[in-house]
This record gives C-alpha cells, structure tokens and sequence, in this order.
C-alpha cells in the first residue's frame, strides 16, 4: 500500500493534513470538557484521560 502522502490525488494527499487537525483538535476538546479521549492504537481500543493528553501537550 502506498503513503496517502505520495497520492496523485491533491485531495487525498490533503487528507493527512486534515485527519491531524482534527486529532489535535479533539484532543483540545477533550481537555476542555474534561472528558476522556477514545482512540484505536494497533487494533486494541485505548482510553486516554484528560491528565494524560495535558501531560502530553507539556512535552511536546
């Protein structure tokens, strides 16, 4: 499978873009509203405290 990022498609290769945005964005909401986060990390589904993404956005 290719990298979405050497598409010939711009749309396609502008969607990696995209899907970062609202990852960042989704975690800043969840650090405002408290709540935890829910993702998929290799196939296993993972609850990511609000603590944990604040920890996380100090070490960047």
């Amino acid at each position: 499978m290719r990298d979405l990022q050497e598409a010939s498609d711009p749309d396609i290769r502008g969607s990696v873009a995209a899907m970062n945005r609202a990852a960042q964005s989704a975690c800043e909401i969840a650090i405002q509203t408290n709540t935890d986060l829910i993702i998929m990390k290799s196939n296993t589904i993972v609850r990511i405290s609000p603590e944990e993404l604040r920890q996380d956005s100090l070490d960047i």
